[in-house]
């Protein structure tokens, strides 16, 4: 575990009519840590990640963002705080060019000169998107449009990154390139909140992990003894 606490959900809460998505969860990710959520569809963990960017509110419970109570604030305050969500389907401006999406990424900042030298850093990360600058977004391989989404999120110069379903149909080797860059970015201190439904690949990258059934924490611990946890590898790693 490093550093302090940068988020934390305490006795989280969240309902779709009468359903409760979140019910009270508890969850802290620690600053320089990646730490990933796990469990079948509907388990809740997209709505977690959602809750923390503030897209959907929360019935009870509280979030707290690098010690401050966030539960409340606005999506685009969120952002301004140093949160980026980088969503499931990856969500692109299809009509605007490549350089143009990720512009867009960096929405809430005002230094130029830094954005400009943002948008050629995120270009030496993703060398096929310096490629492809002019291109719509629209026309890129799946492959190209999860980094995209990525280095869109990576403009805000966020300290806590949510990443939801990254691998999410793509072929193994992209998955690969997509998951190199996830440790590259642990490596330079970046705290991440993964949802991967690669149960394995995601606990091998994780410092810590959760798992959800149906709204609820059902088991949590180090990555590396989820790994070997009887009840998580029958169920989540085959």
């Amino acid at each position: 575990m490093t550093g302090r606490p940068l988020l934390e959900l305490r006795g989280l809460d969240v309902r779709y009519g009468g359903i409760r998505a979140l019910q009270a969860i508890d969850l802290t990710v620690h600053e320089g840590e990646v730490v990933t959520l796990l469990g079948a569809n509907g388990a809740g963990k997209s709505t977690a990640l959602r809750s923390v960017s503030r897209l959907i509110d929360a019935h009870a419970g509280l979030i707290a963002y690098d010690g401050r109570d966030v539960t409340r604030i606005r999506a685009d305050e969120i952002v301004r705080l140093g949160v980026a969500h980088v969503p499931e389907g990856r969500r692109m401006l299809t009509r605007l060019t490549v350089l143009d999406n990720l512009l867009l990424g960096a929405y809430a900042r005002s230094d130029h000169r830094q954005i400009r030298a943002d948008v050629d850093r995120q270009f030496e990360r993703f060398p096929r998107l310096r490629d492809r600058r002019h291109q719509l977004a629209g026309t890129l391989s799946g492959g190209e449009q999860q980094m995209l989404a990525i280095a869109r999120g990576l403009m805000s110069r966020p300290r806590l990154l949510l990443l939801d379903e990254p691998s999410l149909g793509l072929a193994p080797l992209v998955v690969r390139e997509i998951f190199a860059i996830i440790r590259e970015l642990h490596a330079a201190g970046v705290t991440i909140l993964l949802v991967e439904q690669n149960a394995s690949l995601a606990l091998q990258h994780a410092d810590r992990g959760y798992v959800l059934e149906s709204g609820r924490v059902a088991i949590t611990g180090p990555a590396a003894e989820l790994l070997e946890n009887a009840e998580v590898r029958r169920a989540y790693l085959g």
